[in-house]
């Protein structure tokens, strides 16, 4: 059932995604933490974490280092900026990409 949900992310991201700039402010990008948490926790709740990941994701946030939770939540990290040196790299790799 969680395959009606998987199929057109894939879609997006193998049609859609590669055609604009990389513009996510997390890692993993949201489209991967959707497929993640799709796996993870299954159709409702997974569906759930992914559209609170997308609302977060906007330019008001700064981002960072966001993997899917091994226990439901969407309120988990009321702090959206937990950045480790993966998501450092990660963020400088994008800024270096957007120059271009």
């Amino acid at each position: 059932m969680k395959n009606i949900l998987i199929f057109p992310i894939k879609i997006y991201q193998k049609v859609i995604s590669p055609l604009f700039p990389p513009s996510c402010r997390y890692y993993p990008t949201c489209s991967n933490y959707a497929l993640q948490a799709l796996e993870k926790h299954g159709l409702i709740l997974g569906a759930v974490m992914a559209l609170a990941r997308i609302i977060r994701c906007n330019p008001f946030i700064r981002g960072g280092y966001d993997p899917v939770p091994e226990k439901f939540s969407i309120f988990r990290n009321l702090d959206w900026v937990n950045e480790d040196s993966a998501a450092a790299e990660w963020r400088k790799k994008n800024e270096q990409r957007k120059k271009y």
